[in-house]
């Protein structure tokens, strides 16, 4: 429960009166919920979205149907995947139907509740923002953590030359094995990136990162590329000079996969039907960085925060 915007150690375990089931709602029972870097955010009131004090923090979770309401055809027992703003850092979660999803054959909850944030963000930028083909060279900074990981698994499902950057030889090594082609473990790519490519830039550059990583991005991008503001992992949000987006053709675009399936919910609902299917033939999977009980939710979001997390943080209530 966030009583008070702060850093994480602001999060307190308490006993809470179940939320009450409305119409078109599921309840579900929380087996594993995903921590993500815009909870950090939340809780510190950094986020576009500010829920009213107090809440429960955590935007996704997977887990059991326990109860429906009589118009929703979900039956208790059903394994599922629940996308939501708020509520998943709990043992129990009440969220409209459309809110949950099927988890796919093969996926333990672990692997389901690390699943929906980083891929649908991925699909989001990659296909529906970027539209990035096949061949066509994919940079993706912050390589390692959760949305790095599934933009560079999705990327390579997707046919494109995949290079990465990261801080430690121990993240390359996880992000080769993801399908990474090149990996640079270096802040400074803007060389390598340009000699990788014969001096072309990258066609499509994944930034969550943004600070000094996105000014340099700026200077091996390809002409007519496309430079996918994910998010500022960073800390410092930077600032296009225009002029070198006019000298390169470029486009800096803007990926809020929320705001994407709040908007276009077809769309929405076509995307998690790809990745659906994909996860169950096995093609992208969410990498675990560690498991933790409910009760270190701070210490899960510092992990975020120290840049020390290869994949996913996983809390089980």
């Amino acid at each position: 429960m966030c009583r008070a915007l702060g850093a994480p150690e602001v999060l307190r375990i308490e006993n809470v009166p179940p939320p009450a089931l409305g119409p078109g709602q599921v309840r579900v029972r929380v087996r594993a919920a995903g921590v993500n870097f815009p909870d950090k955010l939340m809780i510190a009131g950094l986020y576009q979205h500010k829920p009213a004090l107090p809440f429960i923090a955590g935007m996704e979770a997977a887990g059991e149907v326990i109860e429906s309401a009589p118009e929703v055809a979900l039956a208790p027992g059903a394994r599922v995947l629940v996308g939501a703003r708020t509520g998943a850092f709990a043992e129990e979660m009440v969220v409209p139907a459309a809110a949950v999803k099927p988890l796919p054959a093969g996926f333990d909850f672990v692997h389901g509740a690390a699943f929906r944030v980083a891929f649908t963000t991925a699909c989001v930028a990659l296909v529906r923002r970027a539209a990035l083909a096949p061949g066509e060279t994919l940079l993706v900074h912050g390589a390692a953590g959760g949305v790095g990981l599934g933009a560079v698994q999705l990327g390579k499902v997707l046919g494109a030359r995949i290079i990465a950057t990261v801080s430690t030889e121990a993240k390359a090594a996880a992000v080769r094995e993801a399908g990474a082609d090149h990996v640079i473990v270096s802040a400074a790519f803007r060389t390598e990136v340009k000699d990788l490519t014969r001096g072309a830039g990258a066609d499509v550059i994944y930034d969550p990162v943004g600070g000094d990583v996105f000014d340099e991005s700026l200077h091996c991008i390809a002409w007519g590329g496309r430079i996918l503001v994910v998010g500022f992992a960073d800390g410092r949000i930077p600032e296009a000079p225009v002029n070198l987006v006019l000298i390169k053709g470029c486009a800096v675009i803007g990926v809020r996969a929320g705001e994407f399936g709040r908007r276009d919910p077809q769309a929405a609902e076509e995307n998690w039907r790809t990745l659906h299917a994909l996860a169950e033939q096995g093609r992208i999977t969410p990498r675990i960085h560690a498991r933790l009980p409910l009760a270190e939710a701070a210490r899960a979001l510092n992990m975020l925060g120290n840049r020390e997390v290869i994949g996913k943080v996983v809390l089980e209530p």
